[in-house]
């Protein structure tokens, strides 16, 4: 077969080259196809995965604007007819639901600080220190991940109830002054600085706390705010625990709280006014979340180039 036509000024033009050529953009257009549907697709599972995680929000916050009827009719509408706002100050002007407010606040912050106070020397201390015992310790840390809070709180009540200190602060927030989860995130962090800055800053006189204050807690920010976050949507929509620990009113949360409207009215069911309360107790966790956003991506985009 013939691969070039010749002309008559002797010329010649190679057949096969256009034919390379054309093979090649449409594999390149094949490409091109295959990733903008690959996009779509990729586009459709998000939008259809966002939608199923923000429509209890959606149903939430509609519930929360209908009156009682519209609540107990079938079939549901997820719009009310008429905006009841007034449903929010109902509810918080409730019986002993500010008081609640302020306990889950003092509890989760309470817990923070104390936590904060016990795992930056702890996780200092394993990343950076040689001691004796060093690694069984930090497996007993690693073990207590674990351990479920309703394994203990049999014991700890029993202690807390000999001591006298049930239906206080005390037991709300000193069993979760160390966090196993909090040290051993923060010690990985840690690890990852190397060890000579540490030894420079020893050698220019700086003491181990302003080696962690100044040296080491800018870089590991990102995590801290990480494990803050954790910690206080663990705490602040705690249940079982603040259930375990009071039965006096004056001490408990939020939590216990909006359980209690349900049943606020001879058995029924306030769904309107429950959902407000939820949409009030969860309001500090999505606040919370925006503002620590950007340091959880941080957080991953840091621990994932180191």
């Amino acid at each position: 077969m013939p691969t070039s036509n010749s002309f008559h000024d002797g010329f010649t033009i190679d057949s096969a080259a256009p034919r390379a050529s054309s093979r090649s953009d449409a594999d390149a257009l094949r490409a091109s196809v295959a990733r903008g549907c690959f996009k779509l697709l990729e586009a459709l599972a998000l939008l259809a995965l966002g939608a199923f995680f923000l429509f209890p929000f959606f149903w939430m916050f509609g519930t929360s604007l209908k009156t009682l009827a519209e609540t107990l009719q079938f079939p549901p509408t997820l719009l009310p007819k008429v905006f009841m706002w007034e449903n929010f100050p109902a509810v918080w002007n409730s019986s002993n639901f500010p008081a609640a407010a302020l306990n889950s606040v003092a509890v989760a912050i309470g817990i923070i600080l104390i936590q904060l106070a016990v795992i930056l020397p702890a996780s200092y201390a394993f990343a950076f220190k040689r001691f004796r015992f060093s690694k069984p310790l930090f497996t007993l840390v690693i073990a207590g991940l674990m351990i479920p809070p309703q394994v203990t709180f049999l014991p700890l009540y029993l202690f807390f109830s000999r001591l006298g200190m049930i239906n206080t602060y005390v037991p709300l927030i000193l069993p979760f002054a160390s966090s196993a989860f909090g040290i051993f995130l923060l010690t990985q962090s840690f690890r990852q600085i190397p060890a000579e800055i540490v030894e420079s800053a020893r050698l220019d006189g700086a003491s181990e706390f302003v080696i962690v204050r100044r040296v080491l807690l800018p870089s590991v920010i990102p995590t801290l705010m990480t494990f803050v976050l954790f910690s206080f949507i663990s705490h602040w929509n705690d249940y079982f625990w603040v259930l375990s620990m009071t039965n006096d009113e004056s001490v408990r949360t939020l939590s216990l709280a909006v359980v209690r409207l349900i049943d606020a009215d001879g058995g029924v069911k306030h769904w309107h006014t429950t959902m407000a309360a939820n949409m009030i107790l969860v309001a500090p966790v999505l606040l919370a979340y925006v503002s620590a956003n950007r340091w959880i991506k941080r957080a991953f985009a840091y621990n994932g180039i180191k």
